[in-house]
C-alpha cells in the first residue's frame, strides 16, 4: 500500500487479478445484464435479407462503330468488357435520381419503408433509408455490385434486378437524346447534298440531251470526221458535224465542270450516307450496355442482423466499461480513505 502510494499509483489491487476477483460479482452482473438486455434489443430488430447483382459494363457505348467500322484494335468489340471509365460511369448512372425515383415509385417504397407520406421531410427520410438499404460497389475486377437488403427477400431481388434492367434504359435514353439529335443534322446535311447532286444529275441530262456525252472523246472523233469531210468536199456532212462542233464548243466547259463537281459530290454523298446509317442505327438499335454476372435471387436466410456479433459486442463492451467505472471508483475510494487517514493524523 505504501509502495503504490510513494509510485503515485492509486490503485488499491496489489495485482490486476486481485482487482477482479474483487469485483468478479458486479463484472459478472454486468455481462450477465448487457448480454440479456442486448439479446432482447437483438430479437427486436426487424432481419434484413439481401440480395445481389453482379455486373460489367460493355468497353463500346456506341453501336455503329462496334458492329459496322473495322477495328483492328479490338476497343470498339461489342464482347468487350469495360475498364475502369466505363465502370465509374456505370456508377454514377446507378446513384442518378432518375433510377432512384423509378424504383421508389415502382415498388412504393414510401408505404414499404413506414414513412408518412404527410411528414415535413418524407422525401429526405426515404432517400435515407434508400441509401442505407441499397448500396452500390466497384469491385477489384472492374464490375460493378448492387446489393439490396430488405425484409422481404423477394422484394430485394426484385428491387435489384430492376435496378440492373434500369441500368439500360437510363443510359439509353441519355444516349438517344444526344444521337437523335445526331441524326437529325446528318440527315438534313444527307438529303441537302441528295437534292444537290440530283439537281447536278439534272443538267448532266439535258446536256445529254443536246448532243454532249463524252467531251474529250466526242470532240475528238468529231474534229477527224469535220476533217476527212472538208477533204472530200461533203458540204452536208461539213454543216452537219460543225453544227456538232457549235454545241461542244458551247457546252462542253460547262459539260466538264458538271462533270468533275458532280463526282466530288457524289463522293461526299456516299460519305454522308454511312455517316447517317450509322447515326440511324446508333439512334434507333437497342442493345444491352452491360454484361449480367450474376443476378439476384430471394435469400434463403437473412443478412441482417447477426445477432451473435450484436451480443458479443454489447457485452464486451459494457464489460471494458464496468471496469473503467469500477477503476474510477476504487481509485476515489482509495483517494478518500488516504486523506481521511492524513486528517487524523494532523489532528
Amino acid at each position: 500500500m505504501s509502495n503504490n502510494s510513494v509510485n503515485g499509483n492509486f490503485f488499491d489491487s496489489t495485482s490486476l487479478f486481485e482487482f477482479f476477483w474483487r469485483w468478479r460479482k458486479p463484472l459478472i452482473l454486468i455481462a450477465a445484464g448487457a448480454a440479456v438486455l442486448s439479446s432482447v434489443v437483438a430479437l427486436l430488430i426487424p432481419e434484413k435479407f439481401k440480395s445481389t447483382v453482379i455486373m460489367f459494363p460493355v468497353q463500346s457505348n456506341a453501336i455503329s462503330k462496334a458492329l459496322l467500322t473495322e477495328d483492328y484494335s479490338g476497343k470498339q468489340d461489342i464482347l468487350q468488357f469495360g475498364e475502369e471509365e466505363q465502370a465509374e460511369q456505370m456508377l454514377q448512372i446507378l446513384n442518378s435520381d432518375e433510377i432512384r425515383t423509378k424504383i421508389c415509385k415502382k415498388y412504393d417504397l414510401l408505404k414499404h419503408y413506414d414513412i408518412d407520406p404527410q411528414d415535413r421531410f418524407r422525401n429526405t427520410k426515404l432517400y435515407m433509408t434508400y441509401a442505407e438499404n441499397i448500396t452500390f460497389k466497384r469491385t477489384e475486377f472492374m464490375s460493378v455490385r448492387v446489393d439490396v437488403m430488405d425484409k422481404d427477400p423477394q422484394l430485394a431481388a426484385d428491387i435489384a434486378n430492376e435496378i440492373a434492367a434500369l441500368l439500360d434504359s437510363t443510359k439509353r435514353r441519355m444516349q438517344r437524346d444526344r444521337a437523335l439529335q445526331a441524326l437529325s443534322i446528318v440527315e438534313g446535311e444527307y438529303r441537302r447534298k441528295q437534292a444537290e447532286v440530283q439537281k447536278m444529275q439534272d443538267s448532266m441530262f439535258k446536256l445529254n440531251q443536246l448532243g454532249i456525252y463524252d467531251y474529250e472523246s466526242q470532240s475528238e472523233v468529231t474534229s477527224q470526221q469535220y476533217a476527212i469531210a472538208l477533204a472530200k468536199g461533203d458540204q452536208r456532212a461539213i454543216q452537219s458535224l460543225k453544227a456538232e462542233l457549235k454545241v461542244i464548243a458551247d457546252y462542253g466547259s460547262a459539260y466538264m465542270a458538271v462533270r468533275e463537281n458532280l463526282y466530288i459530290q457524289r463522293e461526299q454523298l456516299n460519305l454522308l450516307k454511312k455517316k447517317y446509317e450509322e447515326a440511324k442505327i446508333d439512334a434507333e438499335s437497342v442493345l444491352s450496355y452491360k454484361f449480367i454476372v450474376n443476378p439476384a435471387f430471394a435469400a434463403e436466410k437473412k443478412s441482417y442482423p447477426v445477432r451473435w456479433l450484436i451480443v458479443a459486442v454489447s457485452t464486451f463492451a459494457s464489460v471494458v466499461l464496468g471496469i473503467l467505472f469500477l477503476i474510477v471508483f476504487d481509485n476515489f475510494r482509495t483517494i478518500r480513505k488516504r486523506q481521511s487517514l492524513t486528517g487524523k493524523i494532523d489532528s
